[in-house]
């Protein structure tokens, strides 16, 4: 597309293309031996742990005698496209079919305790899998009215959870 024997310059042939100059003269290098080799032996290892990440693949490419650091195999991983398979959570994926509701709460002044309540559910990454943690808050004082962790993501830990914070209210509310 842009060519030094066109009669226009190479510099005005970028301007009109809106390009970078520097694009045009830049030459990709061949990967090296070296990294090449690395590569092979990467590709062993990603195939015998497919849940190896960065920092385990380089104490075994190490154990094997290559010397090298972490951040040449992050990015020869990257090169080749691999990356290690672990269980990532899908709590934020919504169900198609279910109805998106609207923020009631955008024009209201939330000025004193007990008015509005929020809640939340998160994730706690732990040694095999996830913990699921849900907080139940009061939204003015921002006090933790009550808190249930759980293995599975089911409702029943959720709901237990709003009926001891509805009974935490009625047991210290003034009257």
């Amino acid at each position: 597309m842009i060519s030094a024997e066109y009669p226009l310059p190479v510099t005005r042939q970028c301007r009109l293309l809106e390009l970078k100059r520097s694009s045009v003269y830049y030459r990709a290098r061949p990967l090296s031996e070296r990294d090449l080799e690395l590569m092979r032996q990467m590709d062993e290892i990603h195939l015998a742990y497919p849940f190896y990440g960065s920092r385990r693949i380089r104490n075994e490419l190490r154990d094997t005698g290559y010397d090298v650091g972490r951040g040449h195999v992050s990015r020869l991983m990257r090169i080749m496209g691999i990356e290690a398979i672990y269980r990532k959570p899908r709590t934020s994926v919504p169900h198609p079919g279910h109805k998106v509701y609207p923020y009631l709460l955008k024009d209201t002044d939330i000025s004193r305790a007990n008015q509005a309540w929020c809640a939340d559910i998160t994730y706690l990454p732990m040694r095999r899998g996830f913990c699921y943690l849900v907080a139940i808050m009061d939204w003015a004082s921002r006090r933790v009215l009550a808190f249930r962790l759980s293995n599975t993501l089911d409702t029943s830990f959720c709901l237990e959870a709003l009926e001891e914070a509805r009974r935490y209210i009625s047991r210290h509310m003034v009257r």
